[in-house]
């Protein structure tokens, strides 16, 4: 299912003047289209996949995608109309193929069937011209030729960009990748439920983690134990990924420590369902926290309520950032300083996803949107400590969608 709604999409394109936008990442394909972009995007380059969203919801959505991908794109997709783009794997389709011819008529039949032309050969990888003579084509064919055509510039490099606006050179092309973020910033049930899945399993991972720690367990062990318990999930088998940021003792950056009496662990993770990745962040230790432990951690809470106060549709990040520095710093620590306090969350190529509560975002939240409140610090000498939740924006404020407690979490030794 797709996460795109073709309303607010809309909406977006009509305050910036735009006709149409065409997806080119792996990422944008799945938002638009809801299905996989397929094995020849693993490059990164444009041209291998593409979606065009026209303005007017009367004009029916395409997408360009991989021969070989095709028939499980049509499963998966609302989009009907699907235009092929031939990659390197050579394939051929005998379902229904007369089993009293010999194998090479049964395979030239089956060709010819699916259109094949005579002196047909695969590209290399793919063919991004083609991709876009394809995407000339459908816009012709909706009547936007010489329309404005807002396009994903950030996933094309500068090196193809030129032969992607010699293909298309009837529409007046215009960078539209602030707006796609700015599209995909708010959620859709859909993509929310597969980030309050995430979440969920992740917590999971954590409870196990958290009931493995003991003296003499490493680092690496207990890495090991969150992702076996979010694999073991009831619901693992939708898992698309995982990701663990674990740390152990007074190096919070990295090293297979053991846990000693007295060590923090900080444990900062993320499960993916369709894409999706969830991202929550928790701080044990061993034993009693020591004086300067507590003393720290209780400024990070102060820093965390203080923000949280502010999650609510109308407050600017910013003001959240402002609100959470703030209090930190009130709290006996004036040089502490953080670039961002959390982020979006969705089906991008990291963990981290525009907008971020930033001191310069002018991003204010809106109901549907899906953040991750941190307050992290990283203390040479000392550890690793985090707090974060992943919350939905409401109508009247927000959800948590985090169960774990926010404290620092004592383990006897």
């Amino acid at each position: 299912m797709a996460g795109l709604d073709r309303k607010r999409a809309g909406q977006l394109m009509a305050e910036a003047g735009i006709d149409a936008v065409i997806f080119l990442s792996p990422e944008g394909f799945l938002y638009a289209t809801g299905a996989s972009p397929g094995v020849a995007t693993m490059w990164r380059r444009a041209g291998a996949v593409a979606a065009l969203v026209p303005a007017d919801a009367g004009l029916s959505e395409a997408a360009v995608v991989s021969d070989l991908f095709a028939p499980g794109f049509r499963r998966a997709s609302h989009v009907t109309d699907v235009r092929e783009s031939p990659i390197w794997v050579e394939t051929v389709n005998l379902d229904g193929a007369d089993p009293t011819l010999p194998p090479e008529e049964m395979v030239a039949a089956a060709w010819r069937a699916a259109g094949r032309p005579e002196g047909f050969a695969r590209p290399e990888t793919f063919d991004p011209a083609l991709c876009y003579r394809h995407l000339a084509d459908i816009l012709r064919e909706r009547g936007l030729d010489g329309a404005r055509i807002g396009f994903e510039a950030a996933a094309i490099s500068a090196r193809d960009v030129g032969a992607f606006r010699a293909v298309l050179d009837r529409v007046d092309l215009i960078d539209a990748s602030d707006l796609i973020a700015r599209l995909r910033m708010v959620k859709t049930p859909a993509e929310i439920a597969h980030l309050r899945l995430a979440v969920e399993i992740a917590e999971t991972g954590i409870r196990a983690l958290r009931a493995a720690i003991e003296p003499g367990i490493s680092r690496d062990a207990l890495a090991d134990v969150w992702t076996a318990a979010v694999r073991a999930h009831r619901d693992g088998g939708r898992l698309s990924g995982a990701w663990e940021y674990v740390s152990v003792g007074k190096n919070p950056w990295g090293g297979n420590a053991t846990v000693r009496p007295g060590d923090l662990i900080k444990v900062d993770v993320g499960c993916l369902v369709n894409g999706y990745t969830s991202d929550t962040g928790r701080t044990f230790v061993l034993g009693a926290p020591d004086a300067t432990q507590a003393r720290l951690f209780d400024a990070l809470m102060q820093g965390f309520l203080a923000g949280a106060d502010l999650l609510r549709p109308g407050v600017a990040l910013s003001r959240v950032h402002r609100a959470t520095l703030a209090a930190i710093r009130g709290a006996g620590f004036p040089g502490y300083t953080r670039g961002h306090f959390g982020h979006g969350l969705g089906a991008g190529l990291g963990s981290e996803e525009w907008p971020f509560i930033s001191a310069r975002s002018e991003v204010v939240l809106e109901p549907g949107m899906v953040m991750a409140f941190e307050c992290p610090w990283y203390i040479d000498g000392l550890g690793g400590m985090i707090i974060e939740n992943q919350v939905l924006i409401t109508e009247g404020g927000h959800e948590t969608m985090n169960a774990l407690p926010l404290d620092l979490v004592s383990i006897p030794a």
